[in-house]
Formats: C-alpha cells, structure tokens, sequence
C-alpha cells in the first residue's frame, strides 16, 4: 500500500457511513448524528453531483475522513485526467471500476502519484470496485457475465492487484475469497452491510457487520440501516458492538 498508510487508516472505526441524501444540510445532519462512532463517511454520485466539492469541505470540516465513491470508469486517458481534482479535494479514498480494465486502472495510479508526488496534497487511496452488490447471478447473466459471480469477482480482483490499486470494494458473499486471492496487504470494504431482521433494500448480496469482518473485510459501508433508522445513534452502536456486530466490546 503506498505511502505507508494501512496503519492508520486501519486505525478508524470500521463502520463507514454512506451518505445517500443529495440535500448537503441534511447529510450533515445524518453524519453528525452518529459520530461518535463513524470517522468515515462515504460520498457518492447523489450527493457530489448536487453540491460539488462543497459537500467533501464540509464533511471534513465537520471532522470526517471522505470515502469518494465516484466509480471512474472511461478511458485510460479520460480518467486519469479526471484525477488531479479529485485529488485537490484530499479525500481519504476513492474509487474506479475495475470492469475499466487493467491500462485504465494503472492510468488512475500514475496519475494519482504524478499529481499528489512533491506537493503538499496528501495521496489518496485507489479502490476498485468489483461488482456492484445490487447485482444477482441472473442479472449479470442478462449483461452478459455467465461465470459465477464469485469467479468473475476474483478475476476483477487480481487485476486490481496487479494494477496497483490499493483496496477493493467486495460484496460480504465474497470477502472471505477475497482476501485469500490478494493477501492482507489491500483494503477491502464491504458494502451490502444489514443488521440481522433488517431490510435488504435494492441489495442483492448482503450479510450482517460481524460476519463481513470476520471474512476479512477491514470496513464495512452502511446508509439507510443507519440514516433511515428510528435511533440512528443506537444501530450504529448495534452495528459495533452488539451480538451481531464486529464485538469490538469484547
């Protein structure tokens, strides 16, 4: 992992908040609620496209670390160019879609290190994305992947690896392979994440907090549990510590 940050990041709480309102007050309000036990929120499409890098300056001026879920996907060149701005706005991590391929992936490492190297911006970390977990065997059938999802999960996770990329974002069904496919070296960040009882919503491939950690998973991402949630506060409590978390208590 470059600049030797797998220490510290691994240091935050594992519980990463994803921030699915595109109103920025309101997704304050929500990151707020649960910050004592959140250190990372994560922005993605919804919220960057309505307000912009005002909405990562805010975050991290209310003492969050950014998860920038953009998923770049286009051509080596056109990513790589899309880089340097993202990268002035210093989130902690960001993504690329792995599906992009293996020139694409290494475009946005070399960018990433060309922009950042000698200034002082810090470096963010590149994960990729594998497959989305809202995607089930027969939807991927239907675009074209008959594989299990599993095979072409692991396939998309090698070449991350080998591309330089420092993390994955894997479904809980596939976080165990995972991590045996690429080592203890890469982040993997679980999405999909529900307490036991609670609903899947348009997640296809879910597991509860305890069971992505003990698969190997170093976070786990969760939005509407939490945001949605009659005591946001308490489910993310329950999401750390309770009989079905990550049992940090014990």
């Amino acid at each position: 992992m470059r600049n030797g940050q797998a220490g510290p990041i691994r240091d935050l709480s594992p519980l990463i908040l994803a921030l699915d309102s595109g109103d920025l007050a309101e997704a304050r309000a929500d990151a707020l609620e649960v910050r004592e036990y959140v250190d990372v929120v994560k922005v993605g499409l919804q919220l960057f496209l309505t307000e912009g890098p005002d909405a990562v300056d805010a975050l991290k001026s209310d003492g969050f670390e950014v998860f920038l879920d953009l998923k770049l996907h286009d051509i080596p060149n056109t990513v790589a160019s899309a880089i340097p701005p993202l990268c002035r706005m210093e989130p902690l991590m960001m993504t690329v879609h792995t599906t992009g391929g293996r020139e694409m992936m290494r475009a946005a490492v070399a960018a990433v290190s060309e922009y950042c190297e000698g200034s002082d911006l810090r470096t963010p970390l590149l994960i990729g994305v594998t497959v989305l977990t809202s995607l089930n065997v027969q939807a991927l059938k239907m675009i074209g992947f008959n594989d299990p999802v599993e095979k072409h999960v692991l396939g998309l996770a090698r070449l991350a690896n080998e591309s330089g990329l420092d993390g994955l974002v894997t479904s809980p069904l596939e976080t165990l392979s995972v991590r045996k496919e690429v080592g203890a070296g890469m982040l993997l960040i679980t999405p999909g994440v529900r307490l036991a009882g609670v609903e899947n919503d348009d997640q296809a491939r879910v597991a509860t907090p305890g069971e992505a950690l003990r698969s190997g998973a170093d976070f786990f991402v969760a939005g509407r549990p939490l945001t949605k949630a009659a005591d946001p506060k308490a489910a993310a409590r329950e999401m750390l510590t309770g009989e079905m978390g990550s049992g940090l208590e014990s």
